[in-house]
């Protein structure tokens, strides 16, 4: 069973708290209320500590849960992954989306489970939903909408927009499967100075779906119901009813050029009678212990939080409006990482787990493959091809007509050409030279391969080696202009010449022969490569 401390008693922590007490997995509670503390030790028989510091000294826990107020949620989950625990942190993930990119990436590379407290995902309500949507239920979905109102408890560290929609975004943008391309949000501060009770906000959507989301904590009575329109049915999602879930078949008749609208009985929708927070710490503890990521993971939450930024840009600015570019789809989408500094252009493929580092472009029409890495200052595009597990080093710039397939390794500063004789006042693009690299192929640091020519599978270019011609599979090429001097294996080492025509590598003992052109591999029974 996974061992889970949960940070923060209070006002949602002690629901957190409950039901990782029933799941079987609570083992510390972390307070610096000792009131709050006790109180809880008392009643769940577990041990509490007043600090993240005295929290760190205990060995045994494998994951902590994050409740604290969201100002804190970026530091505490920081400490928490660098020490190699895996992560719940309630909504929402950071206050900034640099903070958050930092936190996806550095759970990366600990190897840890991620997760935002985005609730109504793992609403059964919700869930029945989405997949009525899906289905194709409801038809065309129109419009969506959302009120979660309420004369509750009044934040001072954060205003309505951050506290109470992000829920709200979480959902919509799991019912689409979109990001919105527009964003306007206005509101209005009534109890504190910059500190907004009540906003409404409006998205629009590709194929001219629109999104509402009403929230406020000044409001004479509690709501949370989300409203769903399609050209066939409607959806209403009501979660202070008994009756969660509601299907409305009305219509519209057209008579006469009028449309008038058909009302029907609405339909009960049966769902699980499950408490959606009991499913959502259930989730998390087998996504740990199992090493899958989560529904709501870091990716999730980083969406989410791109939107909620767009939002409060658009509150700051007066009811500006926001457009959200669809390169931050692309970067979201991806399960890989995007440095903030770098830029990826409209109409870019990238493929899942790559990496893309500080300041490097990626320009518009250009494929990158799964599990590529680009380094610094790198520049692809327009319309180039990368195939998968690429890396690219830092400052090389891979043109139109340049194409790397499977397993290419560029080297730093190396360079590529795409025109014979370029001049800067004769336009000659349309004199472009194709270049192919080869799978497996490496590029040394400071070579250049001048454009128009192939090179072959697993050949090996030496630093600051000049390609001028055609380059056979394994190769290895050295000087200016290059030249074959040896041939190298696929696992990189120079083969040794052990008959006339024969050569093998003194690594992993894979056997190559001559075939007038270069040399082929051959795979002997004793090979252990």
């Amino acid at each position: 069973m996974v061992s889970v401390a949960v940070i923060g008693g209070g006002y949602w922590g002690k629901n957190l708290i409950r039901n990782f007490a029933a799941l079987g997995s609570l083992k510390v509670v972390c307070d610096t209320d000792v009131g709050v503390r006790k109180q809880h030790e008392e009643r769940y028989h577990v041990q509490g500590v007043g600090g993240v510091g005295d929290l760190l000294k205990i060995g045994d826990i494998k994951a902590w849960v994050v409740a604290t107020p969201a100002a804190t949620h970026y530091a505490v989950a920081k400490t928490a992954i660098t020490a190699g625990k895996s992560v719940f942190v309630e909504k929402p993930l950071a206050l900034t989306v640099s903070e958050a990119e930092d936190l996806i990436h550095l759970a990366r590379e600990k190897g840890v489970v991620l997760m935002v407290g985005h609730l109504l995902q793992y609403h059964p309500a919700v869930i029945e939903l989405k997949r009525l949507i899906d289905e194709g239920e409801l038809g065309r979905i129109r419009c969506i909408y959302s009120n979660r109102l309420n004369m509750g408890k009044i934040r001072t560290e954060e205003n309505i927009l951050w506290s109470f929609a992000p829920h709200d975004i979480s959902v919509m943008l799991a019912l689409l499967e979109d990001l919105p391309k527009s964003i306007i949000a206005s509101g209005g501060a009534y109890l504190q100075p910059d500190v907004a009770d009540v906003t409404l906000t409006a998205f629009e959507f590709s194929g001219g779906i629109r999104g509402h989301i009403f929230v406020s904590w000044l409001h004479p009575f509690k709501e949370q119901k989300l409203v769903v329109i399609g050209d066939q049915k409607m959806a209403v999602f009501d979660d202070i009813s008994p009756e969660k879930l509601k299907l409305y078949p009305h219509s519209v008749l057209w008579r006469h050029q009028v449309p008038q609208a058909q009302k029907a009985e609405p339909i009960v929708v049966s769902v699980p009678d499950e408490e959606p927070l009991r499913v959502e710490c259930r989730h998390f503890l087998e996504c740990v212990e199992h090493g899958r990521t989560p529904k709501t993971d870091g990716e999730e939450g980083l969406r989410v939080l791109r939107v909620l930024e767009a939002c409060q840009r658009s509150l700051d600015r007066g009811s500006e409006k926001i457009l959200f570019q669809k390169s931050q789809k692309v970067k979201d989408v991806s399960s890989g990482f995007i440095h903030p500094t770098a830029h990826v252009d409209e109409d870019v493929t990238i493929g899942t787990g790559t990496r893309i580092w500080r300041f490097s472009h990626i320009l518009s029409g250009s494929q990158i493959g799964k599990n590529c890495r680009i380094g610094q200052n790198v520049v692809i595009g327009p319309s180039v091809r990368i195939g998968n597990n690429v890396k690219i080093q830092n400052n090389v710039s891979v043109y139109d007509g340049v194409t790397l397939e499977d397993d290419v390794f560029c080297g730093p500063s190396m360079v590529f050409t795409n025109v014979i004789n370029p001049r800067s006042e004769i336009p000659r693009m349309h004199e472009r030279r194709e270049t192919l690299v080869k799978k497996g192929a490496t590029l040394g640091a400071n070579c250049t391969i001048v454009c128009g020519h192939t090179i072959g599978r697993y050949a090996f270019i030496g630093a600051g080696a000049v390609v001028t011609k055609d380059v056979p599979d394994y190769a290895l090429i050295l000087g200016n202009p290059g030249r074959v001097t040896g041939w190298v294996c696929r696992c990189g080492i120079r083969l040794q010449n052990q008959e006339e025509d024969k050569w093998t590598c003194p690594e992993c003992g894979k056997i190559y022969e001559e075939n007038g052109e270069g040399i082929v591999e051959v795979r002997p029974s004793n090979a252990h490569g």
